[in-house]
């Protein structure tokens, strides 16, 4: 959004990052970028798409196993996708957009006030701390957040969004990769309900996952987050585990340390603040649970359609910001509740009880695969002119 909202003529655009210029410390992790992101940021900006690229793998295949080797589901995204998605380290995600954000970017910023502007409602004012120094804007015409799931600007703005547990918890860890080519492309394996993910990103790590059932009312048991539980969760009973599965218990088992737990959570959608210029984007506007990958690939849609509007109603002389954010809203509600409704009906294989034989079943079938087309073809854009 910083990028491409630069380069409008007579616009000054601001983007406040809260951490220091070359601090990754939090963004240890990978992620998997379905292809509708790809292909929405390629519409709208081609070279910041293909710098992505260049960091990234590509995400090609989608395969699902019992950790006894016995393969469930194996999916070719050519079939469903107009082209591949991307597995990518999140540090090298913000390096690039960063870097392409150019000097709109200030680091190192704490807010410390948030607010609507006390001369003009509809606008806000914004103070923050950098290097030591206070600093302070007011009349703001546009504020965007695209601060995540906790964030502090809807808090303030539209109040405490209301939070649905789903009963699984579920880990991210980034480890180096030993495992001699047994990991590679996006993978799942499930021992019952309990279910690895894995897959190799550069330079040369893989990115592993845990998740299993807990009860939707309490956080995740410290006891199930030891080696000894973590084993037992994903050792099949019957069968040795796969060379696959081996590898990734043991890497699980010795990285608990390093290892970030949280529980599988969603909150209602929304872009904008009433009767305020602003717009929320990403986990911010929509907390959803992370089974089909689309947590940080809706905030690239996001922003590529935010973006691809704004960029268009500017250039015709239309400049009522509440009118950019109720056209916005009105192109991704619908889109969100689908992509939203998609990913919790497809975490059906992790919740307490569940068969992931039967339940991967149905993900082979027409059904499924057509929702699938549509999340990674329909993602609204071009835009047409008024």
């Amino acid at each position: 959004m910083a990028r491409q909202l630069s380069r409008l003529a007579g616009v000054e655009v601001i983007c406040l990052e809260r951490v220091a210029r070359d601090d990754h410390s939090e963004a240890g992790t990978g992620l998997n970028v379905g292809p509708n992101a790809v292909k929405a940021l390629k519409l709208v900006d081609p070279a910041l798409a293909a710098a992505i690229t260049q960091a990234s793998f590509p995400w090609t295949t989608w395969r699902i196993s019992l950790t006894d080797s016995t393969e469930l589901f194996n999916l070719k995204l050519k079939d469903v996708a107009e082209g591949p998605g991307w597995r990518i380290r999140w540090s090298e995600l913000y390096r690039v957009l960063r870097d392409a954000a150019g000097a709109s970017m200030q680091y190192a910023c704490e807010i410390s006030e948030i607010g609507r502007d006390v001369n003009h409602p509809r606008k806000t004012s914004i103070a923050w701390t950098q290097n030591g120094k206070t600093q302070r804007i007011d009349d703001i015409d546009l504020l965007i957040a695209a601060d995540g799931r906790y964030s502090r600007v809807r808090r303030a703005m539209s109040g405490e969004p209301q939070v649905r547990q789903t009963g699984v918890a579920i880990s991210r860890v980034l480890v180096e990769d030993t495992s001699n080519g047994l990991i590679d492309d996006y993978e799942q394996w499930f021992n019952g309900p309990n279910r690895l993910l894995a897959f190799r990103v550069p330079p040369g790590h893989i990115y592993i996952a845990c998740a299993f059932p807990i009860s939707p009312d309490a956080d995740v048991p410290p006891h199930l987050k030891m080696p000894e539980a973590l084993r037992a969760a994903y050792t099949p009973l019957s069968a040795a585990p796969s060379a696959q599965a081996a590898w990734m218990i043991d890497q699980v088992c010795a990285n608990v340390a390093d290892t970030h737990w949280a529980r599988m959570q969603e909150h209602d959608a929304l872009y904008h603040a009433d009767g305020c210029n602003v717009l929320y984007l990403g986990d911010a506007a929509h907390g959803m649970v992370p089974t089909l990958g689309q947590g940080a690939t809706q905030a690239i849609e996001d922003a590529s359609v935010a973006a691809a509007l704004i960029a268009q109603r500017h250039a015709s002389g239309q400049l009522d910001v509440i009118s950019w954010l109720e056209d916005i809203a009105a192109l991704r509600e619908q889109r969100m509740r689908f992509v939203m409704e998609l990913s919790l009906a497809a975490t059906d294989t992790m919740l307490e009880g569940a068969d992931p034989v039967e339940g991967t079943r149905h993900k082979a079938e027409a059904p499924f695969i057509n929702h699938l087309k549509a999340l990674y073809n329909d993602v609204g854009l071009p835009l047409k002119s008024d």
